[in-house]
């Protein structure tokens, strides 16, 4: 985790999960880079927004597979949920509800988050039955930003369509996701 700027309580935090996704942002914005994962995400958001001073808001930043053919470009989620927490059968155990999806305020497609990297085709064509992108941090960040009872945003580049070959793809593809995230900052938040 490393905050990049000082927290302003007249403006927004972006928040990335890399410094590759991060790399062309050039703002006054405070960055918080959480590392990857739902855990390293979930906790460096917490500390950064209880150690204060507050954000009016909270901008998530990053790359997303496709898992729908011919999705690309920047999006805003309109909803995430998680893809590796079984909330039904959870709920069936326990008759309580974990890890239900989050509506946001976007009109984009729906994320997916987990924390496998979604490299294999068959996971692929299961999560496209209940999303459009997947992604490793947005439910995480999304979660513990509406816990803080801040309001957030997902806006996600397509770095690749996820299934065989993701990994070597995003890696590629990573520097001109980051430029596009850039522009979105400067376009949306400048």
């Amino acid at each position: 985790m490393r905050l990049i700027g000082d927290l302003d309580p007249t403006r927004p935090l972006l928040v990335v999960a890399v410094a590759e996704e991060a790399a062309h942002l050039s703002t006054d914005l405070p960055v918080l880079l959480t590392g990857m994962g739902k855990v390293n995400a979930a906790t460096a958001v917490a500390a950064v927004l209880a150690r204060g001073p507050r954000p009016t808001n909270v901008v998530n930043l990053g790359t997303a597979g496709a898992l729908k053919p011919g999705l690309a470009g920047t999006h805003e989620v309109s909803a995430v949920l998680q893809h590796d927490l079984d909330s039904e059968l959870l709920a069936g155990l326990t008759g309580v509800s974990y890890g239900l999806p989050i509506g946001l305020s976007g009109r984009g497609p729906v994320l997916a988050t987990g924390d496998l990297f979604v490299a294999d085709e068959d996971a692929r064509k299961r999560l496209a039955e209940r999303a459009d992108l997947v992604d490793m941090e947005g439910y995480a960040v999304a979660s513990a930003v509406r816990q803080a009872g801040l309001p957030v945003r997902l806006v996600k580049h397509v770095s690749d369509e996820a299934g065989e070959g993701a990994a070597q793809s995003w890696k590629e593809a990573v520097d001109g996701c980051a430029q596009e995230l850039a522009r979105w900052v400067r376009e949306n938040l400048g």
